[in-house]
């Protein structure tokens, strides 16, 4: 499972995403790598990022914005600043951010394992080796691609099936692109912490356990 940082680390993750937008919003200019870090691995891992903002209305979780970099940038610490002012405000999806929307959304920081490729003998074996809860999944095939985190499954109650079509409509294929052997398909893990409320206490999410309530109603919107 990969675990690469305890909770200190991940609050220290999550108020930066949230600073690094209030400094965008606030000033237009992007904050520079700080130099207070509590872990000092933070200035040398390279692990790939997201960062996810969320409004929250009426208590249910709409997506906001959702941008991040797979393979990482030149460090965790770099790459969260870039995430998070992309999510706020180049997602094609949504409209740039604005100040007054700060005390609305949650903050949600994912760092991401090692990318390997799943390879198959039979592509109907990505059933048993895509696990939902643990996996998150890259499509690509030519000049497509499309990935969703591995928390996204859970929250929509997807199996692996769907999981995997979903992943493929992502990459604007056919949603069995995955049963072709000309697709490519990647998994890796990922450690995610979120803020329990806009601007409150940052926890680590536990998507397996998140998953055996998977029964309930997720109160999200557009997959990430």
């Amino acid at each position: 499972m990969f675990r690469p940082y305890d909770i200190s680390i991940g609050k220290y993750l999550v108020s930066l995403a949230r600073r690094a937008v209030e400094r965008y919003l606030r000033d237009r200019k992007i904050m520079d790598v700080p130099l207070d870090a509590p872990d000092e691995r933070l200035y040398r891992d390279t692990y790939g990022v997201f960062t996810t903002i969320e409004r929250v209305v009426d208590g249910r979780h709409e997506l906001r914005g959702c941008i991040g970099f797979p393979r990482g940038q030149r460090n965790v610490l770099n790459t969260v600043v870039q995430s998070a002012i992309a999510a706020c405000c180049s997602d094609p999806r949504f409209r740039p951010m604005t100040e007054d929307e700060l005390g609305s959304v949650v903050f949600e920081v994912s760092v991401l394992g090692p990318i390997r490729e799943a390879k198959p003998r039979d592509p109907r074996e990505l059933l048993g080796e895509v696990s939902v809860g643990v996996h998150g999944i890259i499509v690509e095939r030519s000049i497509y691609s499309g990935l969703l985190l591995p928390q996204v499954p859970v929250e929509y109650c997807w199996d692996t099936e769907e999981y995997l079509s979903q992943a493929c409509m992502k990459a604007m294929l056919p949603a069995d692109c995955w049963l072709d052997p000309a697709t490519s398909i990647y998994v890796y893990e990922a450690q995610i912490f979120r803020e329990e409320r806009p601007g409150g206490p940052i926890y680590e999410r536990d998507l397996i356990r998140e998953l055996e309530r998977c029964g309930q109603a997720s109160g999200h919107g557009a997959p990430k």
